[in-house]
């Protein structure tokens, strides 16, 4: 294998991703309000269902989709399933993996892989989990025709192109082959340095047979593998679960069980966590932000985490096409004084964007070519938009579309202001009523303005930023970004020898998105949580999420 990062670019083809993933946004933000639930849930706290007080209670919102890990790609949702199946893998509250289900994994060229399981698991239906656990949920997430909306991630297998097509040409992935009960092995299109890594990330947990009998009445009652057994799910009120006696594991549940509880709003769950009704918080409202820590002293939890925001408009927008539109996006960028809305809005819990990805993840560099754009200069982002008004006068009002069910307003608000301030146009925060209604538009293509969006890690990797919202083809590319150049390099990235050769090179490919302003990355985080008196230890992990198995009361 090259050495030389050189070497490894030109032997790595081009992706040949000509078709639009069908590939629902991963929600890292929406509440999923639901008209028929109360402004106030307090009555669905720890204590309402009959003094249930060993049960831990934890903010959630109504998942999209059926709790099945290959159509799950939004936090709500995926917050329930990582709690109901165990992986190859998983990751700790600092993000390190460790072997989960996985006995070994063993590759002698990061292309082809042989991954021998544990015995003795068991899903929570009774039934053994096996090597064709893995090998028939893999391809069942694959299949076009399942229409998965993590149908995406299996794109580096070899014969996923078949599988995937529409129609396929083939049911199963030639690179997946069952061996014996506890082995399979696994061929990728080209070496991966990320690949093993990934194994914690839900679309790869098996299922059992009884979930291919029918895949949607499975999702209402899932059966896992994982440290909780599912209980109940009274939709747009609570999830409910407990400890799985069965779980082998690294990652056994330390509470009595879980109620996720689905909120309206982030004040309504604050004041639940205040008042004892709630027993775990992870997003604090803006509201609070400037007082949560004298509010909750010792219970206050705040760190960096993996977790971004970001502004994107779609190429079919007037003025933000061509080269016009390179030059707004840019101006735009520049007109924006992030360090000032961090501090007044936020309070130090959001960090001005560096890059596309996340200031926590490893490989992580500051001053990249080209993030001069990220900065605040009012001088240059006028001249930028003087010489987009040469090519087409702008007219009419800057729109930044926002879900109101997700705390937005505020810091949406300050950067219409900032651009309108700086630029000297009108800008206008506009408000959808839930997370749902924006992202109908902006999967549609027919939102007609810019939007925010944020990312929140799935397993801590630049790759997965960078591949789930820039490669062409992913169904969670928000802006229909394309470009061969960032693709090649994204794949030779994936193919380096050392991780410091795929930074060097992922360097590269961020450039390629500075020069293009694929979108306007604006924050990463710095987690605002808490917990209530009744909580002895929780503690949030990487991503952001509470390590829910660790919670104690």
């Amino acid at each position: 294998m090259p050495e030389d990062p050189r070497a490894v670019l030109d032997a790595v083809p081009s992706p040949s991703w000509n078709r639009e993933i069908a590939l629902r946004f991963k929600t890292i933000t929406a509440l999923a309000a639901a008209a028929l639930v109360a402004t106030s849930l307090a009555l669905t706290g720890c204590s309402s269902d009959g003094g249930d007080t060993d049960t831990v209670t934890v903010n959630a919102g109504e998942p999209q989709n059926p709790l099945v890990p290959t159509n799950t790609n939004e936090n709500m949702g995926g917050r329930v399933v990582d709690r109901l199946f165990a992986g190859l893998k998983y990751y700790d509250a600092n993000g390190k993996p460790h072997n989960e289900m996985a006995q070994s994994i063993d590759t002698p060229d990061r292309q082809h892989y042989t991954i021998k399981i544990k015995p003795d698991w068991k899903f929570t239906d009774g039934t053994t989990v096996t090597a064709k656990s893995f090998v028939d949920a893999w391809n069942y997430g694959a299949l076009g025709t399942n229409g998965q909306v993590q149908n995406w991630v299996f794109a580096q297998i070899a014969g996923y192109d078949d599988v995937s097509s529409n129609p396929p040409k083939a049911q199963t992935m030639s690179g997946l082959k069952v061996i014996d009960d506890q082995t399979f092995t696994v061929d990728l299109k080209h070496p991966s340095i990320d690949f093993e890594l990934e194994m914690g990330f839900a679309p790869f947990y098996p299922l059992p047979e009884v979930a291919f009998k029918d895949m949607k009445a499975f999702g209402e009652k899932p059966i896992g593998n994982g440290p909780y057994r599912f209980d109940s799910w009274d939709h747009n009120v609570k999830i409910e679960m407990t400890p799985n006696p069965d779980y082998h594991g690294g990652r056994p549940a330390k509470n009595k069980g879980l109620r996720f509880v689905m909120y309206q709003s982030y004040e309504t769950a604050y004041a639940d966590l205040q008042s004892g009704n709630l027993d775990a918080l992870d997003v604090i409202p803006d509201t609070a932000l400037g007082t949560y820590k004298q509010d909750l002293g010792d219970r206050a939890i705040s760190k960096p985490i993996a977790y971004s925001q970001h502004i994107g408009v779609q190429q079919n927008v007037p003025h933000f096409a061509g080269e016009e539109g390179l030059l707004r996006r840019k101006a735009i960028s520049m007109a924006i004084n992030r360090q000032q809305i961090a501090d007044n809005i936020f309070h130090g819990t959001r960090v001005p964007a560096k890059d596309f990805t996340a200031f926590t993840l490893d490989g992580f560099r500051e001053n990249l070519p080209g993030s001069e754009v990220l900065k605040f200069n009012p001088d240059e982002a006028k001249k930028l938009w003087a010489q987009a008004d040469a090519i087409s006068p702008w007219s009419g009002t800057y729109q930044i579309a926002y879900n109101s069910d997700g705390g937005h307003q505020a810091w949406i608000e300050a950067v219409a202001n900032s651009v309108k301030n700086t630029l000297g146009i009108d800008a206008v925060g506009v408000p959808y009523p839930t997370f749902k209604n924006i992202r109908d538009e902006i999967n549609a293509k027919t939102v007609g303005k810019a939007f925010r969006y944020g990312w929140q890690g799935d397993y801590p990797s630049m790759f997965e930023f960078l591949t789930a919202l820039y490669l062409t083809g992913s169904g969670t590319n928000n802006t229909d970004y394309r470009s061969p150049e960032f693709d090649r390099l994204l794949f030779a990235a994936q193919a380096a020898p050392t991780p410091e050769q795929a930074y060097d090179i992922v360097a590269q490919a961020q450039a390629v998105l500075f020069k293009d302003m694929a979108d306007i990355p604006v924050f990463d985080y710095n987690v605002a949580a808490g917990r209530s008196d009744q909580v002895k230890k929780a503690e949030v992990t990487w991503s952001g999420l509470f390590d829910f198995e660790n919670i104690e009361k």
